[in-house]
């Protein structure tokens, strides 16, 4: 049985499989070998993808709110669609703001800026589909209060 000192990357002569991978104590340096072998992000790596992510997130939300402050009157004569268009840009703006802030504040926090971007991908996407052909994006009504839910566990998750 192996222990906590029983390395978890096979050595260069081996093959990698399920069966290598046999215990779930490991120490840290040998979770960081292990993340490292698999391919997985580093923090740094992380933290620099969720404040591109920000960036474009937040930049989206501007030109989104300017198109339907200006260009959506012109096609959505409903005032209520039009505001609903607002909320998903306003959202997105603020979410998009406290995602940069998470990639710096708490880099080691993936949970809590996965659920941030998930959350404004369904709550204001699906809002911005719902504004623009209610019909066609009906299937998308239920994703919309699933977004919100991401979104209050992102700033939930970053408490921890």
């Amino acid at each position: 049985m192996p222990n906590a000192t029983t390395p978890l990357i096979p050595n260069s002569n081996s093959d990698f499989n399920s069966e290598t991978i046999t215990t779930v104590t490991t120490t840290t340096s040998q979770q960081t070998r292990l993340l490292s072998h698999l391919g997985i992000r580093s923090r740094r790596d992380r933290s620099a993808m969720f404040w591109a992510l920000g960036c474009a997130y937040g930049a989206s939300a501007v030109a989104l709110g300017a198109f339907g402050a200006h260009g959506l009157k012109k096609i959505i004569t409903d005032p209520g669609r039009v505001a609903n268009w607002a909320t998903a840009a306003h959202y997105q703006l603020v979410h998009s703001v406290a995602l940069l802030v998470a990639s710096r504040a708490a880099p080691h926090n993936a949970a809590a800026a996965s659920l941030l971007v998930a959350g404004m991908t369904l709550f204001s996407g699906s809002i911005y589909l719902l504004t623009l052909d209610a019909a066609r994006f009906r299937f998308l009504g239920p994703v919309t209060p699933l977004g919100g839910l991401c979104l209050i566990g992102g700033w939930v998750a970053l408490a921890f």
